[in-house]
Parts: C-alpha cells; structure tokens; sequence
C-alpha cells in the first residue's frame, strides 16, 4: 500500500521532484506508533495511514506524527479518511500523545481541509520534509 501511495504522491506533485523517504518499519508499531489500512465493503486494501512518535512539544507534552494518510481516489468522498484520522488520533493518545502533528503539500487542498475541519492549526514546521508546505498540530484530549 505504501508503494501505490508514494507512486500516486510522485505523479501528483506539484513544485519538483517528490523525495521517497521509505519509513522504517519500527516506527509504526507499538510503543512508537501504529499503522492502520483501511478496507472497502469488498475487504480490499483501499488506503493507509500511521502516527509515530517524534520529539516532544516543549510546551504541550508527548508528540506523535500523522504521516502517509492516503485512500485511493475512486474510494474518495466516503468520511473514510476522517475516520482515519480519528482513528489514528485515538490511537495516538492511546499512546500517551498529548498532541497530533503532521505535514502536508498545498498541493493536496482535499487533505489540508479534512485537517483544518478536524481541529488541527496551522504551526511553524517541526521537521525538514522537503515535500511539506505546511504544518498542523492539534492537541487531544
């Protein structure tokens, strides 16, 4: 699922060239993270997302990171992808996380809105993704 996500992110991208940065494995499971697949009425393999664990907030606590919530196009449209993001978030605290950071590309207008609709704000960036444009935090709890 990660490779159809990375491929489909290197042909929509928009300012140069998409850098492929593979996640290491580890990171996604627990303590450090999770990584959940979302799956249609057909029990396909429709799209994906993971939160890890990344430097604490000096002001607000443990800190995890959405990274790689994507679903296919044709699966668009359905609240799929809010229910991943709730769930990823959920499982996030369940952790210990006390905020929700993550990175985007204006690019990608549909996920800045699911973003800013879900309570996330617009912060300074917290990582050097040279693929990102813009960050968002939100705090749980």
């Amino acid at each position: 699922m990660l490779t159809e996500y990375f491929t489909s992110r290197e042909l929509g991208f928009v300012g140069g060239t998409y850098r492929v940065v593979q996640p290491d494995p580890a990171m996604f499971e627990p303590p450090a993270g999770a990584f959940l697949l979302v799956r249609d009425d057909e029990d396909q393999v429709v799209g994906c997302g993971g939160v890890r664990r990344i430097e604490d907030d000096p002001t607000a606590g443990v800190r995890y990171e959405v990274k790689h919530l994507w679903l296919r196009d044709e699966t668009r449209g359905r609240g799929w992808g809010r229910a991943l993001l709730s769930e990823l978030e959920r499982r996030a605290a369940e952790l210990g996380a006390a905020v929700v950071a993550l990175d985007t590309n204006e690019s990608l207008t549909a996920a800045g809105a699911l973003y800013r609709s879900a309570g996330y704000r617009t912060i300074e960036p917290y990582n050097e993704n040279v693929n990102a444009t813009h960050w968002y935090e939100k705090r749980l709890g």
